[in-house]
């Protein structure tokens, strides 16, 4: 075993139980405090394990509130997390992430459309039916802004980044003057509900619709975490890749693909959630070292903390009134995403 891979292994095992900790603090801390022991208790007696009695709100609230919450912002926390890791591997720039490319805001605008003109087409809001529609609709619409930003920022087989970055600055505003012609349609309802959606809101979190979504968040960022080594051979360079027997076009298709998928469904569940796919994998990368066996797993961990720790302020710092996530977020990244900004036109790396 390398002292490099040794010290990856170190620090997943650290990130991972810097996540365990703070998940387990999160499900304590609240409006209804709740004692890490008796969350404990509380699970042992879901699981069979404990004969005794526990609190009924506590159970009610950690079961049934708290927790899906929780787990939900993990799952999204990693997807964002690992998808901007895998797109700033595969342009090969620190500035690059879902939002900034189009994912968010194609997925946002497929979403914004299905819950104005969904009622035309009878599809209950609260239903089964949307709950499935939902994720579709995000990763169709996350895809095609995803590849009309590449497609529009490649010139001569070469994908720029300071293009790239343009051309996703053209789509955004494209999603968003397009978000606000569907919302003259909508009635008040709808429009308070895309509000405060698209500050991002983790508050409607339940089993349901984890049971749908889980399952194509897991699928998206296990299969971008399978291109570490791939993304290692794109850092050297796209015609060095090649000659590596990478699959290049195949390769960017795939991460394009499986991070419209991640976004999307973490768009369908929670709004635009900004800043956290950007953040994360440059700290690891700037903290640790830039081999992807170490960037994808430590964004994917990293993100949850992060996002998790943000839900936490979220929930207390004005309670019981609840800031939305994408606020907090965005307090944390923006002034990152500046400095990121400076940095790189201090070292011509926009050009």
């Amino acid at each position: 075993m390398t002292a490099r891979t040794s010290g990856t292994r170190l620090i997943i095992v650290a990130l991972s139980v810097a996540l365990c900790v703070t998940f387990l603090l999160s499900l304590s801390i609240g409006q209804v405090y709740i004692p890490v022991s008796e969350i404990v208790l509380i699970f042992l007696k879901k699981a069979g394990l404990f004969a005794g009695t526990t609190d009924a709100v506590h159970e009610t609230v950690l079961l049934s509130i708290r927790l899906p919450r929780l787990v939900m912002t993990l799952l999204i926390g990693a997807c964002l997390g690992v998808s901007g890791g895998a797109l700033q591997g595969l342009f090969r720039n620190p500035l690059v992430e879902p939002g900034l490319i189009g994912v968010s805001s194609g997925s946002a605008l497929a979403v914004v459309a299905l819950i104005v003109f969904g009622a035309s087409f009878s599809i209950d809001r609260e239903g089964l039916g949307m709950g499935v529609l939902m994720p579709a609709f995000a990763f169709g619409g996350g895809v095609l802004a995803t590849m009309l930003v590449m497609r529009i920022g490649t010139y001569s087989g070469k994908s720029g980044a300071a293009m790239l970055i343009l051309s996703g600055v053209a789509v955004n505003a494209f999603a968003g003057a397009a978000m606000g012609l569907i919302l003259f349609y909508a009635d008040e309802n709808q429009l308070r509900m895309f509000t405060f959606w698209t500050l991002g809101d983790l508050s409607g979190s339940t089993w349901n619709k984890l049971m749908i979504a889980a399952p194509l968040m897991l699928l998206a960022g296990v299969g971008l975490f399978m291109y570490r080594g791939a993304l290692n051979a794109l850092a050297l360079g796209e015609s060095e890749a090649f000659h590596m027997g990478v699959d290049v076009n195949r390769i960017k298709r795939n991460i394009v693909i499986l991070s419209a998928l991640a976004v999307g469904t973490s768009v369908s569940l929670a709004g635009a959630i900004g800043f956290v796919g950007l953040v994360v994998p440059h700290l690891v990368r700037v903290a640790f070292h830039v081999d992807n066996h170490l960037v994808m797993p430590a964004s994917a961990l990293g993100g949850s903390l992060l996002l998790i720790l943000a839900d936490l302020a979220a929930r207390t710092v004005v309670a019981p009134a609840e800031l939305p996530i994408g606020v907090v977020t965005a307090l944390v990244g923006a002034p990152f995403f500046i400095y990121l900004l400076l940095r790189s036109q201090r070292r011509n790396e926009l050009i």
